[in-house]
């Protein structure tokens, strides 16, 4: 299942060189990566359950305010025993890729650490990736 959400490019967004800072490009991939996690998992309780380990990003094209919106995009790379990594992508609104990521998510637990994914869970990010 690969989720998309569009979202409007702000004016707060934007930097001294009026382009978008690289860090918002972050919190826009976080938004999708929180609502396909959520649509996967089918319960906002288990959504909460997971934090982010790692986040790989290759910037491709600079986003303005005339760009208006860009197009998240998030699916299934990898599915592990505790963690899970996430393909993202950020794109224009007419297709042009602005940058490219791979987030890993790691189960948690709150005494623990770390726990490993649970069969329900595995269960629902194994239909996700079977509908990608």
């Amino acid at each position: 299942m690969i989720h998309e959400k569009e979202i409007e490019i702000r004016w707060r967004d934007l930097d001294a060189f009026n382009h978008v800072n690289h860090v918002v490009f972050l919190t826009y991939l976080e938004e999708v990566r929180d609502e396909w996690l959520g649509r996967v998992l089918e319960d906002a309780a288990l959504v909460w359950g997971y934090v982010i380990a790692r986040v790989e990003i290759d910037y491709r094209r600079e986003l303005t305010l005339s760009d208006d919106a860009i197009v998240a995009r998030c699916s299934l790379e990898r599915l592990g025993t505790k963690s899970v990594t996430t393909r993202e992508a950020i794109l224009t609104r007419d297709g042009a890729i602005s940058a490219e990521a791979l987030a890993v998510l790691v189960a948690r637990d709150e005494q623990t650490g770390s726990r490993v994914i649970s069969d329900l869970e595995r269960a629902a990010f194994e239909r996700a990736a079977a509908r990608a």
